[in-house]
């Protein structure tokens, strides 16, 4: 049996709305089309995660507490619109603690692959920022950058080499949709080709 291919998203410019250290529940907004694109994810069996960054607790920005009411806060407004995530992975640790857990390494995508049985080089990572990229690229997966949040100074950027460039979350996910619509006509075509 093929297992369930998820998506691994990043929360702030993808997601959300970007907001530096964001530490105010009140204050996170869904990007337009951001939770249509997701419902329709849903819809075509995948699962979803959210892989993140916040350093802002490492810095002490804010706490642990303050971060659960933000996801808490995200979970509320996604579930208004249909949807619901598989699981929101955060990394704590700024830079300087050189960790396993902070993008761009991939310990929280092993750590969500384990827990919630998928293979990460059949997701599709989905951020805003060089190291989603990176991301991954880590772990051989397809790459998408999103012009939203800090994408569109990225996508200048000739470091940073996505497999797709898209204008948000929604287009991402027509793409993927397209991606997958391809994937099935060629093996449905290999079929009859092996019938013949």
């Amino acid at each position: 049996m093929t297992r369930r291919r998820f998506i691994l998203l990043d929360r702030d410019g993808t997601m959300i709305v970007e907001r530096h250290y964001l530490s105010d529940p009140q204050q996170v907004e869904l990007i337009s089309g951001a939770a249509l694109g997701l419902g329709l994810l849903r819809q075509m069996g995948f699962g979803l995660v959210v892989i993140t960054n916040q350093s802002g607790i490492g810095r002490g920005l804010f706490d642990r507490a303050r971060l659960d009411l933000i996801h808490r806060r995200l979970c509320a407004l996604l579930a208004a619109e249909g949807v619901d995530l598989n699981g929101i992975y955060f990394c704590p640790h700024t830079p300087e603690d050189a960790c396993s857990c902070r993008k761009p390494k991939p310990g929280l995508v092993e750590l969500a692959a384990t827990q919630l049985g998928f293979d990460p080089q059949a997701s599709y990572v989905i951020g805003d920022q060089p190291c989603d990229i990176e991301l991954g690229q880590r772990i051989g997966a397809t790459t998408f950058l999103v012009r939203t949040g800090y994408g569109a100074q990225v996508a200048l950027q000739t470091t940073v080499n996505p497999d797709y460039v898209v204008e948000d979350l929604w287009e991402a996910v027509q793409t993927i949709k397209h991606l997958l619509a391809t994937d099935e006509r060629t093996a449905i075509d290999a079929a009859r080709y092996r019938l013949s």
